[in-house]
């Protein structure tokens, strides 16, 4: 706040602020050359552009004469003016992009690596803080040094670890997830430690600055009410627009820029303020969308880099022309870097998490930032600090974020197969009550007649109360001619001349999907993320498997390329859709369904929701296919409103044999006795049996078996139960030469829906089709039915 009231009282405010844009514009640029230049060596963004700021600032540049006078210390005022909105900005985005379910769910994980690890710093800070408080000759309170020392140590910049895991491709994984998280605990306990430094370290008195605490409180939370209300009514304002007005999003903004300067004004840090109230502020409607989209790209390509840079910029490099003040770096470095590794593995252990995941998230808990500057700036007046130790303990705030770079990058490129996306087959994920599992799953549409099934088949693989679903809803458009774009300015229509060029793509179809989202978030509770690619329908497969990847899906829903027609018929669609089908089929790493979409809710059930009994068929035949399928099945199976039913196909000539279940008990115990049989596969009575000892005999899923000779008793005991069931679930294929389904591929329409998946979707059947593959090695060889 200091420094905003220099600035306003500057008489001569033009030249200051035409230095500082230059110097934002060269770190900027300067910035994105060493990008490209580290990125090829795995080094991430924020690398580079703190690198920026140093070949910026004293330590280069600023050393010549001409560039010193262009570069006035003036502009020092506007450096941290710029600071601290841009700490008010991307605290608050990170607040309202954290995954909260996530977060709830490994709350005793974050909390243990991130305790760990500051444990230890406090512990080698203290210790050594005695003989830094001499040999940087500081005049002042030595408790209050020994505590602003600890905190430099001990902290992990959020905003930094965030920016890392995205570079890295670590943000989705459990580890880049569990280290964001941890940082975040981390930066708010560390924020909270600040908040007390400051207490002492005002000139005013203690009653006064812990009135204004509770009053910074009492502010913090009649603003969380009021964004409440404030967003559900903008978004009924709103209804019929993609995003908020301009207006509309200042407000709001103005809002959380109002109460961050209070609490600024008030002589504390906005760092914990402004996270809380992204946190909590509404997730579902157009304003939080609106508040996300315009914030991270301005952020992520603006502010982030520039306040990188300014880290950078502070740092003076000299220094380590001393051997004492380089010692000095070296022995503080050590403290942060050897109390990270120590306490973090030791945390690690205790959690049963890898020494491969564990040294990765020290260093990752390692990095400075936020925290750092707001305790030097508070505390060097108070602590009396010199010129040098400011210089010093900035360096080795640099210094700790720069190493960290290339020390990850070499372990994540040493075990690139270990952190690397390796999706599990749900036929192989065991289902354990007290072991929790996340089913991440990515749902595809091209438009808003796709979302209510998607959105009603995620919610019913909601079942198990140990397995949380995690939902990614990516919305497919195809690019438009480029003979659009040929015409002139006043040609366009109106709703072409929107400021935000991306969201044309798409039309209407845009809004009518947010609008599905969230009233499936508003009735449900699971808060589903939204991507949207536009491409030709000849690279979207590229699309649709780079994002399973890069998202870490166990499961890809597509859209089937027909419809249905008010009069029950199919009609097909654009053909681009069938081939993007067919392509992701092929290329996909995970577990694809296809969706032939027919109504899945009866008529008279809710929009949303279950409110009467949905009977679900899994048709098991052979393959991995259809063992892939009963295991999705099994997910929806355990919701308390799905009938699940297992239909299993036996060729009539078994039946003699007792092929199919023998169930025997003894002493309490259901067990399962499958006789061998020539040509018996083994995988699939093993999967069967498990199956049903656990799920079939404690009454939880129905199971039926059904003895035909050829293909065409199959279609006829498929067709005698095809009113029977809202949606078949079924393997697309792999089943070799089975003789129960010889014949029927002669008809066959649809070869991406398998043999029995293309009868399902044909005319003769009401109910919807789950086609189900599970992904296999490229280059095993394939049999089809």
């Amino acid at each position: 706040m200091e420094a905003t009231q220099r600035m306003a009282c500057n008489a001569d405010l033009i030249n200051p602020l035409f230095s500082m844009g230059m110097q934002v514009s060269c770190v900027l640029v300067l910035s994105h050359f060493f990008h490209l230049i580290l990125k090829p060596l795995g080094q991430p963004g924020p690398i580079a552009q703190i690198l920026a700021g140093l070949v910026l600032g004293p330590s280069a540049l600023s050393n010549i004469g001409a560039v010193k006078n262009s570069f006035r210390s003036s502009t020092e005022d506007y450096y941290q003016i710029l600071g601290l909105f841009s700490r008010i900005f991307f605290m608050f985005l990170i607040g309202l992009q954290m995954d909260l379910p996530y977060a709830v769910r490994n709350i005793r994980k974050a909390a243990a690596v991130a305790l760990g690890g500051a444990a230890t710093c406090f512990a080698f800070s203290a210790a050594v803080s005695v003989v830094l408080f001499k040999e940087l000759d500081i005049h002042g309170n030595g408790f209050l040094f020994a505590l602003s020392l600890m905190v430099l140590t001990a902290n992990a910049a959020s905003p930094v670890v965030l920016r890392l895991a995205v570079d890295y491709k670590l943000a989705t994984s459990d580890v880049g997830r569990l280290a964001v998280c941890s940082s975040l605990v981390n930066d708010v306990g560390c924020a909270f430690l600040l908040c007390i430094v400051s207490i002492f370290s005002r000139k005013s008195k203690i009653g006064e600055r812990i009135g204004n605490g509770f009053s910074c409180l009492l502010l913090l939370a009649a603003v969380v009410f009021l964004n409440r209300h404030l967003s559900r009514w903008l978004n009924k304002r709103n209804r019929n627009l993609k995003h908020l007005r301009n207006t509309e999003f200042f407000c709001v903004l103005s809002l959380i820029i109002a109460t961050a300067m209070f609490v600024e004004w008030s002589g504390y840090s906005s760092i914990i303020t402004c996270f809380l109230m992204g946190m909590m502020f509404p997730r579902e409607g157009k304003t939080a969308r609106t508040l996300l989209h315009k914030l991270s790209y301005s952020i992520h390509t603006f502010v982030l880099p520039v306040y990188f840079g300014y880290i950078g910029f502070q740092a003076d490099l000299k220094r380590f022309r001393n051997l004492s003040d380089s010692l000095i770096i070296l022995s503080i470095v050590l403290l942060s870097v050897g109390g990270k590794i120590t306490g973090t593995l030791a945390a690690c252990r205790h959690l049963n998490i890898p020494m491969t995941e564990g040294v990765v998230l020290a260093f990752l808990m390692n990095v400075k930032g936020n925290v750092d500057l707001v305790l030097i700036n508070t505390v060097s007046d108070t602590i009396k600090w010199t010129t040098r130790a400011n210089e010093l303990f900035i360096i080795t705030m640099v210094v700790n974020t720069v190493i960290v770079g290339p020390v990850v990058a070499f372990i994540l490129s040493r075990e690139a197969k270990y952190f690397g996306y390796s999706p599990v087959a749900l036929e192989k994920q065991e289902v354990e009550e007290k072991r929790e599992r996340e089913l991440r799953i990515l749902a595809c549409v091209h438009g808003p007649r796709h979302v209510p099934t998607m959105a009603r088949i995620i919610q019913s693989s909601n079942g198990y109360k140990n397995t949380t679903v995690s939902p990614f809803l990516m919305h497919l458009i195809e690019l438009p001619d480029k003979n659009r774009f040929n015409l002139m300015y006043n040609q366009l229509q109106d709703d072409e001349l929107s400021d935000d060029d991306d969201d044309d793509y798409g039309g209407n179809d845009v809004v009518e999907i947010n609008d599905t989202v969230d009233a499936f978030f508003s009735e449900t509770g699971i808060m589903t993320r939204q991507l949207k690619v536009v491409s030709p329908f000849a690279t979207m497969y590229e699309e649709v498997c780079d994002g399973a990847e890069d998202l870490r899906v166990s499961v890809v829903l597509l859209p089937f390329h027909k419809h249905q027609r008010i009069d029950g018929k199919m009609e097909s669609g654009k053909e681009g859709v069938r081939i993007t089908n067919q392509k992701v089929l092929r290329h996909a790493t995970c577990t694809v369904g296809i969706l032939v979409d027919r109504g899945f809710w009866p008529a008279g059930a809710a929009q949303m929701g279950f409110q009467v009994p949905q009977h679900v068929a899994v048709l098991f035949f052979a393959g991995p296919d259809d063992r892939e399928a009963l295991a999705y099945g099994r997910t929806m199976g355990m919701h308390a409103h799905v009938n699940l039913t297992v239909i299993r196909f036996l060729p009539e000539s078994s039946k003699d044999h007792d092929a199919g279940m023998s169930i025997a008990a003894y002493k309490e115990e259901v067990l399962m006795s499958i006789p061998r049989r020539e040509n018996e596969d083994e995988e699939d009575n093993t999967f069967l049996a498990n199956f049903y000892n656990r799920y079939v005999t404690s009454g939880q899923v129905g199971y039926v078996e059904k003895y035909v000779d050829n293909g065409e008793q199959t279609v006829k005991a498929l067709k005698e139960m095809g009113d029977m069931y809202s949606l078949f679930i079924v393997g697309k294929g792999g089943r070799g030469q089975c003789p129960i389904t010889t014949g029927m591929s002669d008809w066959e329409e649809c070869p991406e829906l398998g043999t029995v998946g293309d009868l399902l979707a044909s005319q003769d059947f009401d109910g919807s089709v789950l086609v189900i593959q599970q992904h296999r090695n490229q280059n095993m060889e394939l049999m089809d039915d």
